[in-house]
């Protein structure tokens, strides 16, 4: 077995899955999440079982982004609004104020969603797509089972008031860091201040995005709002400095104030205590392995991702990254033939292992040439 030291980096303590003692959030649960590295900076009860409210409205979206993708649906498309629909843009539901008989584009139908939170236009985005909203929400259901929301269901589209609609800041997290990951593009629409609609027989409507932390200007773009008197204030929101993204889920706030300024907090301490590092990128040449009898000596390896850490920014120690394998290795070699283990210590504790795959095809000497590297070797001691 051959170990070879082959990086090593000035970082600290690494992160635990705890908070620190002396940092709170005011919410009944809260999740932060470093988008990059995957590492949570923060957790207060995360798997307790809350309504989503209006955050449902992110995996609302989630659908119809994959339909686009799919070519199965286009922002042009138009759907007739139903008067299920239209009966959800009265007083005192968010709206975007549809009328019975309207045809309305996927494309205003998602800016309604994902700007001014419209109930009236999930339902109907859900009955376009689904024919009905109960099937839209089997939908929904399905693909957050999908992606690794185990304790999620969703009833509705819009997060309306239903027990069975439920989820955790956990699940919110899951489903957040999903649109963002898959749907670059389509993202962009979370950070737009307003939305003005040129609606059917009537003057246009300009309304404001309801996410408080756009207004702040310190690098929110996006997500989602959502307030049920049962479960109070919620807020799904992510913030990017430079290269680097948060994303933070809270719900439970006792106020609108309170929703935003603890939610601010939030993403302020993982950018004030930790930094995220890129140890290595994806598909890059990390290393070299020894080849035994083959036309190269050595064969570069590399890795499937990239590798992210991120780390606080006050007790510093080192990280070591080491390439472990049985070698040399025995050529031929095929490219991507998995060559050993790339383990990444903080100090002697092991924090994970990624596969090591080889860079290219190492054809094997002719049967003279490995005579000759053998009768070397049992002479020498050189591969």
């Amino acid at each position: 077995m051959k170990n070879k030291l082959i990086y090593y980096f000035f970082v600290i303590f690494f992160i635990s899955t705890t908070s620190k003692a002396n940092f709170d959030i005011d919410a009944k649960t809260a999740i932060l999440q470093d988008y990059l590295s995957g590492e949570i900076l923060y957790q207060k009860d995360p798997d307790l079982s809350i309504y989503p409210a209006s955050m449902t409205k992110i995996m609302t979206s989630i659908i119809a982004f994959d339909l686009i993708e799919k070519g199965d649906l286009s922002f042009d498309e138009k759907f007739m609004i139903s008067e299920n629909a239209w009966r959800l843009s009265q007083s005192g539901y968010s709206s975007m104020f549809i009328m019975v008989g309207d045809m309305v584009s996927v494309e205003d139908l998602l800016r309604g969603i994902i700007v001014v939170s419209g109930n009236d236009a999930c339902v109907a985005l859900a009955e376009g797509i689904a024919g009905s909203e109960e099937e839209f929400a089997v939908m929904m259901t399905s693909k957050a089972k999908e992606i690794g929301m185990d304790n999620t269901n969703f009833s509705n589209s819009s997060g309306i008031n239903d027990p069975d609609n439920y989820s955790t800041v956990r699940d919110i997290l899951i489903m957040s860091n999903y649109l963002i990951k898959n749907y670059p593009e389509f993202y962009e629409m979370y950070k737009e201040k307003e939305f003005t609609w040129d609606r059917t027989g009537g003057d246009p409507i300009t309304q404001g995005n309801r996410n408080p932390l756009l207004y702040k200007n310190f690098g929110a773009d996006g997500i989602k709002t959502g307030y049920l008197a049962v479960e109070k204030y919620s807020l799904a929101s992510s913030i990017k400095r430079k290269d680097r993204r948060l994303i933070a889920v809270g719900s439970g706030f006792n106020s609108k104030n309170s929703r935003s300024k603890q939610s601010a907090k939030l993403l302020t301490y993982g950018l004030t205590n930790f930094d995220t590092i890129k140890l290595f990128s994806k598909d890059e040449s990390i290393g070299e392995v020894d080849v035994w009898l083959g036309k190269k000596k050595k064969v570069q390896a590399y890795l499937k991702k990239d590798i992210y850490k991120t780390i606080p920014k006050a007790r510093k120690r080192y990280l070591k990254a080491v390439m472990v394998y049985d070698g040399p290795i025995n050529a031929p070699i095929s490219k991507n033939q998995k060559l050993g283990k790339l383990k990444i210590y903080y100090k002697d504790d092991l924090l994970e292992e990624h596969d090591l795959l080889a860079y290219e095809d190492i054809k094997k000497l002719n049967i003279f040439s490995r005579i000759l590297s053998s009768i070397n070797y049992l002479i020498w001691g050189d591969v």
